[in-house]
């Protein structure tokens, strides 16, 4: 038996979210079986703790986008038990039963093997927030950018990407610019390596010009919308912009004038469904370019009871930094 946060919807439509025990018998098809030590807290999982947002399929569900553990089973050679795994992506939490569980099973192409120096919980402390933000790294990287070539701005700065984006890109020695409409979280952006604040106010709307003056070398969009075609307009000469989100909704009111006279570049960021070398790629980068004492100042502990009001939090914008899921406290 092991416990487990698990959603269900009643005749009414209505979902409820309640810690059940449950029989391994349970558990979903999979190659692999993991002792799970930790999950984490997104926007996605807020939405399948609460009505759904379309992204769940079936009833009764286990929500938990990510989680990292240990391996207790496997029919794949390429794990055996004992070894420490990571888990973002492929649907898993939304069509597939997720981290928000003492156990989950799961298919070997899913995992990656969690680099050395990296607890789970470090590894969760990051979690898909972060493998998302160092995937935008260097998506951006390979695309020319360099510290030497001015300031990079993050976008939704404090929320879960935003925030290791910016410890992130600072320790890498680039000058961030944190984009914030909670102006309380300044000390806490500059004490992630922010080295200047703007007010979402700023860049809340787009307006007639289509460029602008040339301002950012590079840019980590977790918003989307009226402020990423505000920012488009703003990208310096061949500069690169990696979406990776849609705070701020789906549209993008812009022209195709920032493509066209200024080679702006706009990267769509996917961690979904992204390759495995690309994972190890990533992961290996997290383990030696993210600095885990920003990391741990960006992290609020929860356990599997805290996680409905947390989703419900997060949906309005609410969560600042990295939730840190331990399932077994």
């Amino acid at each position: 038996m092991f416990k487990a946060l698990v959603v269900e919807k009643d005749e009414g439509g209505a979902t409820h979210a309640r810690i059940q025990e449950l029989d391994e018998s349970r558990l979903p098809e999979g190659d692999v079986t993991v002792a799970v030590d930790f999950s984490t807290l997104n926007y996605k999982d807020g939405l399948c703790l609460g009505p759904g947002g379309g992204l769940v399929r079936t009833y009764p569900h286990v929500p938990g986008i990510d989680f990292a553990g240990t391996v207790t089973d496997s029919a794949d050679p390429r794990y055996a038990p004992g070894d420490k795994v990571v888990l973002t992506g492929w649907r898993v939490g939304e069509v597939h039963w997720g981290g928000y569980a003492q156990k989950a099973r799961v298919k070997a192409d899913w995992l990656v093997p969690l680099p050395q120096g990296l607890s789970t919980r470090a590894a969760m402390a990051v979690g898909t927030a972060g493998f998302t933000a160092m995937l935008a790294v260097m998506a951006l990287e390979d695309h020319g950018l360099s510290p030497d070539k001015g300031e990079v701005l993050v976008t939704g700065a404090a929320g879960g990407v935003g925030s290791v984006a910016v410890a992130l890109l600072a320790h890498l020695g680039y000058q961030v610019a944190a984009v914030t409409g909670r102006p309380e979280t300044e000390a806490y952006l500059r004490g992630l390596g922010a080295s200047r604040i703007v007010p979402r106010a700023d860049l809340a709307e787009t307006v007639k010009r289509p460029l602008e003056t040339e301002t950012w070398a590079g840019c980590v969009d977790a918003v989307g919308g009226a402020m990423l075609a505000r920012v488009l307009g703003q990208m310096k000469y061949g500069a690169s912009v990696a979406a990776v989100g849609l705070a701020g909704g789906s549209g993008l009111p812009a022209t195709v004038i920032p493509f066209l006279l200024r080679g702006v570049n706009l990267l769509g960021i996917d961690s979904v469904m992204r390759p495995y070398a690309d994972r190890v790629r990533a992961w290996g980068r997290i383990a030696r370019d993210l600095p885990m004492d920003k990391l741990e100042a960006m992290v609020q502990p929860a356990t599997l009871a805290d996680l409905p009001a947390l989703g419900a939090a997060i949906l309005k914008g609410q969560v600042q930094g990295r939730v840190v899921v331990d399932v077994n406290g």
